[in-house]
């Protein structure tokens, strides 16, 4: 547990922006690098965090973070992100958006949109969308998953199987330098799977700090995406797989 209401707030601010450097902290808290450190120790120690050369990132690991949690992490990034991928989606489209706070911030970055479907497992991106009656939600209903409102199971998989949609936007949990897009719940990536294979286009949504975590099951790989929708240049091995695949990568 954090020793100190700083180290708290250095918490939270890991959580907000995915990692803090030694040098901010110590002018914000109006203290010595060497205290910061003296922190960030303590903190990596509890496993709160993870030390990287002048700071520290939220601790990577098969544990997915909460979804308040999640929610609140790189929401200027995400926010920025879901505009550039919402300007890519044209009025009267078709669309498939899965489960996570990225394609939440889509939809909201969507609202303006005129003669849209949208077919989710998202319960959270219904809602958002219901405020415009020009875009018709069909929920993809299914077992719901209370903390973040989504849908899986065999139910979802069936009915996501009966469209054919222009565009799915979809989100992952963590990508290796491999080029692969991972998560954590097996029945969300089954149904993640079945959007790729019912879209004519499909364009990933994730923040960098996706490179930074790890999740067990495989969604599929980058070569499967069309447009990867992120917030800084991906690692150089990536980068050149995904040069090969012809995946286009558009940075926030």
């Amino acid at each position: 547990m954090p020793q100190n209401f700083r180290q708290q707030e250095i918490l939270d601010l890991a959580k907000r922006d995915g990692k803090v450097v030694v040098e901010e902290l110590a002018a914000r808290f109006d203290v010595t690098v060497q205290t910061i450190r003296r922190d960030l120790t303590e903190l990596t120690e509890a496993g709160r965090l993870t030390r990287v050369y002048g700071g520290a990132i939220l601790r990577s690991g098969t544990t997915p973070i909460g979804y308040e949690d999640r929610r609140a992490l790189m929401a200027e990034e995400k926010e920025r992100i879901a505009r550039l991928c919402a300007e890519a989606i044209p009025d009267e489209a078709s669309l498939f958006l899965n489960i996570g706070t990225t394609t939440e911030a889509v939809a909201r970055a969507l609202i303006g949109h005129r003669n849209l479907m949208v077919v989710t497992n998202n319960i959270n991106v219904a809602s958002i969308l219901s405020v415009n009656p020009e875009i018709e939600i069909v929920v993809a209903g299914g077992v719901m998953r209370r903390p973040d409102g989504g849908l899986v199971g065999d139910v979802t998989l069936e009915i996501v199987r009966h469209f054919k949609v222009d565009f799915a936007v979809i989100g992952a949990s963590a990508l290796d330098v491999d080029g692969d897009l991972l998560d954590f719940d097996f029945r969300e990536v089954r149904v993640s799977q079945a959007i790729i294979e019912q879209a004519r286009r499909t364009m990933l949504v994730a923040d960098a700090t996706k490179f930074q975590r790890n999740a067990p099951v495989r969604i599929a790989s980058l070569s499967d995406i069309d447009v990867f929708f992120t917030d800084a240049e991906p690692p150089e091995p990536v980068r050149t797989l995904c040069e090969g695949w012809g995946t286009q990568i558009v940075i926030a």
